[in-house]
């Protein structure tokens, strides 16, 4: 049973009450970033953060991370130079990072450490190719011998044969999944740091080569270069910090398998059980938020969270979307920094969701600003939509 289902709605929110979010910030760079090292881009997102919160490194005793090579908080607080109390290298995929940050709340709210710093940082543009870049898959797990013989292999063949099923069970459509592209696309042109700004269309997107049926080219996520950071610490602490605090009103994690063919349903994710659970410890309903940040791997990974989300019933993602209302002006703020369609995805999104989110709670944003957000829900995923972290945040 997970630690925080021993206690009631009241008190698991009076817990995360405990903790706030106090700086986030990206690498100096994101895109293209050739002559930075995996390390460089953890480090200076983890720099920049701490700097938005006003904390220094030295009260940092608080450090997760997965994406720093093998034992990765151990590799990234060495090069950090910090000698923790709390350490996490939990590894989920892109969900690690919303994952790791309901930890390293608990771990706060508990008195185990002060300060946390969670840090992405990935090279999935640069390293492409490189030898060693990539993990040797263990011959003894069961998607090398019950998927890879078969050519089932790759998050875009997996991701397209899931998004098949939805198609054929519900009568999903090409312009639908294109209405997403179009509409980061339309997020991304109002952020400076996004990679691709270029006004684009569903035509655009329908005419563009396939990757893999039933993904064009714009249906699929950049591969970029990034780093991203997050700095939660205590309420009491947290009143001397820089910027306002943003509130971790719930936090909640699932997953139901790894391989694909362990799948539960094709047209189904974690998110069904995370989502809920966050938003009942955070005591609110679907009509309270005021902007929704998810994980956009690919479109239809949008499409199927919105469904397990709640805020449309089973198979009506297509048209819940549909109608361009999820862009600017729309009346379902989602995915505001242009997403991993358009600003950065450099292997692991997971982190940057987060950055937005709290971003757009502080009222940063410039002309992508949601007016008067003051809810805002997270929700990653890693794997083939294998494991989900839904959080609930709030402006102060």
């Amino acid at each position: 049973m997970h630690p925080l289902e021993k206690l009631d709605v009241r008190e698991k929110r009076e817990l995360l009450r405990k903790v706030a979010i106090v700086g986030v910030d990206e690498s100096d760079e994101i895109g293209i970033v050739p002559h930075k090292s995996t390390l460089q881009l953890h480090a200076e997102a983890a720099r920049n953060a701490l700097a938005d919160a006003g904390i220094d490194k030295s009260e940092v005793d608080a450090v997760l991370t997965c994406s720093a090579g093998g034992m990765a908080s151990v590799q990234l607080a060495e090069y950090l130079g910090i000698v923790p109390t709390f350490t996490d290298s939990t590894m989920t995929g892109g969900s690690s990072f919303a994952i790791q940050l309901e930890h390293a709340a608990l771990a706060i709210a508990a008195g185990i450490c002060k300060v946390a710093v969670i840090t992405h940082g990935q090279r999935g543009h640069s390293d492409r190719g490189r030898p060693g870049a990539r993990a040797m898959m263990d011959p003894w797990a069961p998607a090398a011998q019950f998927e890879a013989p078969y050519y089932v292999g790759g998050p875009v063949g997996q991701y397209a044969l899931a998004c098949m099923r939805h198609m054929h069970e519900y009568g999903t459509t090409h312009e639908q999944l294109a209405e997403i592209a179009v509409a980061t696309r339309k997020w991304a042109m109002l952020n400076p740091k996004a990679m691709m700004r270029e006004p684009l269309t569903i035509e655009d997107v329908l005419s563009s080569r396939w990757v893999v049926y039933p993904f064009h080219l714009y249906d699929c996520c950049l591969v970029t270069d990034a780093g991203g950071a997050v700095v939660l610490t205590s309420a009491e602490r947290a009143r001397d910090c820089r910027k306002r605090p943003v509130w971790v009103l719930g936090a909640a994690t699932s997953h139901t398998h790894l391989t694909l063919t362990a799948m539960p349903d094709l047209t189904q994710t974690p998110a069904r059980y995370s989502g809920p659970r966050a938003m009942a410890m955070a005591g609110v309903t679907h009509s309270d938020i005021d902007v929704v940040e998810v994980y956009d791997s690919f479109t239809y990974t949008v499409l199927v969270t919105l469904e397990e989300l709640g805020f449309c019933a089973k198979g009506e993602g297509g048209p819940f979307v549909s109608g361009q209302r999820t862009a600017p002006g729309g009346d379902f703020p989602l995915n505001t920094n242009g997403g991993g369609l358009s600003y950065t995805h450099p292997g692991m999104y997971g982190i940057f969701p987060i950055i937005e989110a709290v971003r757009q709670l502080r009222g940063e944003c410039g002309p992508r600003q949601v007016p008067n957000a003051r809810v805002a829900l997270v929700n990653t995923t890693g794997g083939t939509l294998s494991a989900t972290g839904t959080l609930v945040l709030a402006a102060d």
